[in-house]
Order: C-alpha cells, then sequence, then structure tokens
C-alpha cells in the first residue's frame, strides 16, 4: 500500500494563496470600502466608499435619495466621478439644472430588483426604471450601453451596485 503524498495538496494551497494576493493586490481602497458595508443601503454605500460623491449631488438634485435608500430592491449602475468628469462640458451643469432631465438620466441607471453579474451575464438588455432598455454585452467583460463595468456585485441591504465608467444617457437626451 502506498502513502498519501501531501506535496499536491501544499502545491494547491500555495496556487490558492498566491492567487488571493494578487486578487486582493488589485483591490482600491474604495472598493474595499464598498465591499465591507453590506447592511448599508445603495446611497449609503456608495457615499462611503468616496468615489459617487457627484452621483450623490445629483441624487440629490433631482430628489431620489430617499427612493435609492428605500426597501427596494435596486440595481445601480454607478458612474464614478471621472465618469461624470468624461461628460461633455456644461452637460453636468444643464441636467443638474433641469431636474427632469437629471432624474431622467438617473433613473436610465437603475434597473428594478436585485441583479447580480451572473445574472447580467445572461442578458442582452435590461428595462430601466426611466422606461427604456439598456444594452447589455458580456463579449469583452461587461459593457452598459458604452460603459465598462469596474467592479460588480457591491451588494447593499436593499439592492447591488454594479462601478461603470461612463455616464449612461437615454435615448433620446
Amino acid at each position: 500500500m502506498h502513502a498519501l503524498s501531501l506535496r499536491p495538496l501544499a502545491s494547491f494551497r500555495s496556487l490558492l494563496l498566491a492567487f488571493a494576493l494578487a486578487v486582493t493586490s488589485v483591490i482600491s481602497p474604495a472598493n474595499v470600502a464598498m465591499a465591507q458595508q453590506p447592511q448599508a443601503d445603495i446611497v449609503d454605500t456608495a457615499v462611503a466608499a468616496g468615489s459617487f460623491t457627484t452621483l450623490a449631488t445629483a441624487l440629490q438634485a433631482a430628489g431620489l435619495i430617499d427612493t435609492l435608500k428605500g426597501d427596494g430592491p435596486f440595481t445601480v449602475f454607478a458612474p464614478t466621478d471621472e465618469a461624470f468628469a468624461k461628460l461633455p462640458a456644461g452637460t453636468l451643469d444643464a441636467l443638474l439644472a433641469d431636474p427632469a432631465k437629471l432624474q431622467a438620466v438617473l433613473t436610465y441607471h437603475v434597473v428594478p430588483g436585485r441583479v447580480t453579474a451572473a445574472d447580467v451575464a445572461t442578458l442582452s438588455s435590461a428595462a430601466t426604471v426611466q422606461g427604456a432598455s439598456i444594452m447589455i454585452d458580456t463579449s469583452m467583460g461587461v459593457r452598459v450601453n458604452d460603459a465598462h463595468v469596474t467592479q460588480a456585485d457591491v451588494m447593499t441591504s436593499n439592492g447591488v451596485i454594479h462601478v461603470i465608467d461612463t455616464v449612461l444617457l437615454p435615448p433620446g437626451l
């Protein structure tokens, strides 16, 4: 009878440890802050991350804070401050001055229900709270219209956040 060797198990543990270290080394402090707040709602989780101040300001101006702090569940494709900075000059100011258009843009980022990355992978589109659908492409990463999902599945008490790098504009706006 041969003795069972633990060498393959040790190699597997080393590989697993190396993978875990590689993954954690690419996580930014903002992402960690978001991931550590699973009991907070969508708004509080985004604010705690520190990279969504423009989104928080826009939600306040559009009167959507209370809605996104509600029971949900909601899925929010949340543009970062850098995403808002990519908008053409004057666009953000114009939206902030027009609460109806601002609300249309922001609700175009919200899908009813808790749609996780696993769910998104099976979809080609999703109806938004605004009424129009967003297009989903998973052929090279995950894209929602022209935005890349840079972090998926930030779980909150009332839904899920997927971080995106571009502000989504509904058709006709």
